[in-house]
């Protein structure tokens, strides 16, 4: 039994896709992209925006823990959790605008506050007042030292917040909720109540309005 040339070996109807993307009519080649290129973008994109949820929750969760309210699994495995989360937003904030005029800077703020996590990450599973075994640091220097991580963090989620502003993108409101909190993450432990609870809250309106209109910045799927 002969295959037709305008069906597949299903019996379904063939679909020839173009092997260039661009605007029907007269075009220039020059701007074309691939369709390859085009399924990679879209696939950043929708790994973007669907990504962008883990911000609000990881602000609920910091907001938690500035509560100071007894968990269950402890501080230290909510913490982690948030930082994670934290860091899986920041990278999906940093794809959706890569295609922006503030991409620079936004890469820059991911950079800056994938390094302040990695440097609070250590720090997270020491009690207070206590020294690393095998650093030169006191207990002094340890609480410097974490000060320090949080200003990193704080840094790049600034960075990050003015890339919003600036996108033309999102809500520029949320770029601004987003640096006023980042004022709170970078205060660290210096930070007094309500400071921390204050800043989770931004966070977390900016993280809402973010992914919310992320949602809606491309047809689903």
């Amino acid at each position: 039994m002969s295959i037709s040339h305008h069906r597949t070996a299903s019996g379904r109807p063939l679909r020839v896709a173009p092997a260039w993307v661009g605007a029907a009519g007269k075009v220039d080649h020059d701007h074309l992209l691939p369709v390859r290129e085009a399924v990679w973008i879209w696939s950043v994109r929708r790994y973007a925006r669907l990504s962008l949820w883990a911000l609000p929750a990881a602000a609920v969760l910091d907001g938690w823990l500035t509560l100071g309210i007894d968990t269950p699994p402890g501080a230290l495995p909510v913490a982690l959790v948030a930082d994670w989360l934290a860091a899986i937003a920041m990278i999906a904030l940093a794809g959706l605008l890569a295609g922006t005029r503030t991409r620079r800077p936004a890469i820059a703020g991911l950079l800056i506050g994938l390094a302040g996590a990695m440097l609070t990450l250590p720090l997270a599973a020491l009690p207070s007042g206590v020294a690393a075994e095998g650093l030169s640091l006191n207990p002094d220097q340890m609480h410097h030292a974490g000060t320090a991580a949080a200003a990193v963090t704080g840094a790049g989620w600034l960075l990050l917040g003015w890339s919003v502003f600036r996108s033309k993108l999102v809500n520029p409101a949320d770029g601004i909720l987003m640096m006023l909190a980042a004022c709170a993450i970078g205060a660290g432990t210096y930070a007094k109540q309500p400071l921390p609870t204050v800043g989770a809250l931004l966070l977390l309106a900016a993280g809402t309005g973010l992914a919310w209109t992320g949602a809606r910045l491309i047809p689903r799927a």
